[in-house]
């Protein structure tokens, strides 16, 4: 088949590339034209001498991607938390560290990916998604922590997630160690009334312990989260476990309660789209949304070496984002964390990198299968919140 020059020559059927082009013709221009407009409002027009006169004086919006103030994707700060409910996504920060037991610097994870986040423009050319154009996306800053305390933290964490829960906006959350897992979860039950979540868990450890040098640190938010009624023990399903890590005490918690594991052996025999399929069964299993907690340590270590307890012989990022993109497509998701970012043992920003990627990504996945933006709340989020939805703990 011959072409002009100005045309690339035709499959059929059409590549993943020419279909990408195809998209992109659909997507509109009317949420950058409203930043070049704010941005020439608020920070002033250019000097004369500049030609380009969507430029300002002072740097606002995405560009330049080495300038400005470090949000998720240069998205705006919502200083009032209040107003969370008119956006369709929040990006959340949780500095908190104090449930490492080695390696500590995760109270680092926001920062580190807000930072290289910059690095991203809004739009995916192969999902052929624009975030700016398609979505409303605020990031709200941090959630208060409490250094050395962790059920100070627990508490703060808890009531911080709700609240973006319950206003409707979807939580994404920047950690912080592993067992903000537990308080995330609770903070989501708080508000789901008498209906149920499946959690869908990447990692290679399965943080099931009880405890860990006496308290409840981040090899054990599952034990804790699986103490809710609002989040069955059979709805736990955990991606990607093994190697040297993986405590005794926690693999005896996950053959008492009848959780869902599978290996990277596991995962790579049986096919990628077997996991996901297993995984949406078993999460899907009498419950009502889904919970993705994605411990960026799931992927070999060789590709995120910015990680409190980096195992090798993990997923590989391609694997691991295919997984996730399955997952979401199929299942009602209703928030995410990604955890166990390290700047301080990270090379390149490569870790930081991955855990935009993830949401990023996660994000594309959700306005492809409808998800986003929302044009209601959904059903299982009840306005009342319950706070005794936790087993007691002392």
């Amino acid at each position: 088949m011959t072409s002009s020059s100005s045309e690339s020559p035709l499959f059929n059927p059409p590549t993943e590339a020419q279909q990408a082009l195809e998209k992109e013709r659909h997507l509109p221009l009317t949420g950058w034209q409203q930043e070049v407009s704010q941005g020439l409002a608020f920070g002033l027009e250019a000097a004369e001498s500049i030609k380009d006169r969507t430029i300002s004086t002072f740097s606002r919006g995405e560009l330049p991607h080495f300038a400005g103030i470090n949000t998720f994707l240069k998205a705006p700060y919502l200083e009032d938390v209040r107003q969370v409910g008119n956006y369709d996504v929040a990006i959340v920060g949780v500095p908190h560290d104090s449930g490492t037991t080695y390696r500590p610097g995760t109270r680092f994870g926001p920062q580190g990916i807000r930072r290289i986040s910059a690095l991203y423009t809004p739009y995916n050319f192969e999902f052929g998604v624009d975030l700016r154009e398609q979505i409303t996306l605020c990031d709200v800053g941090d959630i208060f922590t409490i250094p050395a305390n962790n059920e100070k933290s627990f508490d703060q964490i808890s009531k911080g997630i709700a609240h973006i829960f319950a206003s409707g906006a979807f939580p994404i959350i920047l950690g912080g160690d592993h067992s903000i897992g537990f308080p995330t979860v609770r903070g989501v039950c708080r508000h789901l009334g008498d209906k149920k979540i499946g959690i869908i868990h990447f990692d290679r450890h399965v943080d099931t312990q009880e405890t860990d040098l006496d308290e409840r640190m981040h090899t054990c938010p599952w034990f804790h989260a699986t103490n809710m009624a609002n989040a069955p023990a059979k709805n736990l399903v955990q991606l990607g476990i093994g190697g040297w890590q993986v405590p005794r005490q926690g693999v005896k918690v996950c053959r008492e309660r009848a959780t869902n594991i599978l290996t990277v052996t596991d995962i790579t025999e049986m096919g990628l789209d077997a996991a996901a399929d297993f995984a949406l069964e078993r999460a899907l299993d009498g419950t009502d949304c889904v919970w993705i907690s994605f411990d960026i340590d799931c992927i070999d270590a060789g590709f995120v070496p910015g990680t409190g307890w980096p195992e090798p012989g993990g997923l590989l990022p391609r694997e691991a984002l295919y997984l996730l993109g399955k997952i979401i497509r199929n299942a009602p998701v209703c928030g995410m964390e990604v955890v166990e970012v390290s700047p301080p043992y990270d090379i390149s920003d490569m870790t930081s990198l991955m855990a935009t990627r993830v949401i990023c990504d996660a994000m594309a996945h959700l306005v492809v299968s409808g998800q986003l933006p929302r044009q209601a709340k959904p059903d299982y989020i009840y306005a009342q919140a319950n706070m005794n939805v936790d087993v007691p703990w002392a």
